[in-house]
């Protein structure tokens, strides 16, 4: 960071500018005044491409001359208070024509620095530029900036739409508690990721994690699993085996499938729940741990309670705090994102160079449902990267169930009834996945400025 530009500078970066003027006359006063190993200078000309740089990079000074407001004055103010308001470590300098006195008060009230009358000195220019650095907030990243806005993963999950965003808030919730979490969501959603989420964010961080997929254990082998057995409990019990339980005290016990357990386990998971004690299968000693329980279904487990299989109070001592994940088809533009992340996976696992995706192959997985979810996106991402025999994914490298889907012709609908504001937001995030995140197309196919689309991101937590 640049502190000082005087005779005693000294620096650990170079100062990054950008000029944003019809001519280049201020870019040029810049370079011209400061060395190249101090400060590197940008230049851009056209207002509609300035958000467009501050996407793919960030400033620590922004020199902005009026002569780009001529045609578009309430475009050049929108791009201030854009920038001011989402690039608060990038400070703003005016320069106005003259006659443009107007336009520079207004650029003050939109965010800028300070201003000054054009042309202008070069002392003048490096006073102002020193002044500009010397109180440059220390604080604030540019929000625009991709790979700032575009914060992918969440330990391993992977996603930045709304719906994510809300679940990762969740996440960092349950893991500030040692209550039970009931994880909640169609099959394949990542729900065993999330789980590990929660402890490797916890304070049980350093003890031990253990998964137990109930589903897969056949059901006369659940209760050891579970609580452990002593040395001839039962035919074939040869040793004294600990149970998850067990092995997990201290730590966190993750139950999958927690529908599938039989009325006696019930029973047994419920005392555990209430009293944090257990005896294994065939023991008479009862065993105290401290284990933190997050259970997780795909199935209605409200329906399940009606129909007798499973237990009212067991439910509601593992429903203490809820997370439900959403389904791919719900998280909105969070394909693409996951669509790169596979194929970089794919390529590592199996010596693979695939660097992209077809156009036509990418509106066949972005108009598909999805029933599988994130889990069938991988198996199908991973089996393309294998099969493929060039370095772009095309149409024939998918299964056939998806090559009948097309997005060319999409369409929103909604239920009479819906609220102006849940229409709005649907509206813009189901536009930014069809334009795969592009703002500038979201915001000319909503026929919005860049500004309006952003606040309104903001506004319902697209970003």
């Amino acid at each position: 960071m640049v502190r000082s530009m005087n005779k005693n500078i000294t620096t650990s970066d170079q100062l990054k500018i950008i000029c944003v003027d019809k001519g280049r006359e201020l870019a040029q006063q810049v370079v011209r005044l400061f060395p190249r190993n101090l400060v590197e200078c940008d230049y851009e000309r056209s207002l509609d491409a300035v958000i467009d740089r501050f996407e793919k990079k960030s400033f620590d000074l922004m020199l902005f001359s009026s002569s780009v407001t001529h045609q578009q004055p309430s475009d050049a103010l929108e791009v201030l208070e854009l920038i001011s308001a989402k690039c608060p470590n990038t400070q703003i300098l005016f320069f106005a024509q003259p006659a443009k006195i107007k336009i520079a008060n207004q650029a003050l009230r939109a965010g800028v620095f300070h201003y000054s009358h054009l042309p202008i000195e070069d002392e003048e220019l490096r006073l102002l530029i020193e002044s500009a650095m010397d109180r440059k907030p220390q604080l604030g990243p540019n929000l625009l900036l991709r790979s700032e806005v575009e914060k992918t993963t969440f330990e391993t999950l992977t996603g930045n739409s709304s719906a994510m965003q809300e679940v990762y808030r969740q996440i960092r919730q349950a893991a500030a508690t040692d209550i039970p979490i009931l994880l909640m969501g169609e099959t394949g959603t990542g729900k065993e990721l999330v789980a590990r989420a929660v402890h490797e964010l916890s304070h049980r961080s350093q003890q031990p994690y253990v998964p137990v997929h109930i589903g897969s254990v056949p059901a006369e082998l659940v209760a050891s699993e579970l609580f452990g057995h002593e040395k001839g409990a039962y035919t074939g019990a040869e040793t004294q085996r600990c149970g998850c339980f067990e092995e997990a005290d201290t730590g966190t016990v993750f139950l999958d499938e927690i529908a599938t357990i039989d009325d006696k386990m019930q029973i047994s998971l419920l005392r555990l729940l209430e009293t944090s004690q257990f005896s294994r299968i065939g023991g008479q000693d009862t065993i105290h741990v401290n284990v933190r329980v997050i259970a997780a279904t795909n199935a209605d487990l409200m329906r399940e309670i009606r129909s007798g299989t499973f237990r009212e109070d067991l439910y509601y001592r593992l429903d203490v705090l809820r997370i439900v994940l959403p389904p791919l088809r719900k998280r909105h533009g969070d394909i693409t994102l996951l669509i790169k992340h596979f194929i970089k996976d794919a390529c590592d696992n199996f010596q693979k160079e695939v660097r992209g995706i077809s156009p036509d192959c990418m509106t066949c997985l972005e108009g598909y449902e999805w029933p599988g979810n994130v889990r069938e996106l991988k198996n199908v991402i991973q089996r393309a990267v294998v099969v493929c025999d060039s370095d772009v994914i095309d149409t024939h490298h998918l299964p056939k169930r998806l090559l009948r889907f097309r997005k060319e012709n999409a369409a929103i609908s909604f239920q009479v009834g819906t609220s102006l504001k849940d229409i709005e937001k649907e509206t813009i995030a189901r536009t930014l996945d069809y334009t795969s995140g592009n703002r500038t197309r979201t915001s000319q196919l909503l026929g919005v400025s860049r500004r309006t689309l952003y606040n309104k991101m903001h506004q319902y937590g697209l970003n």
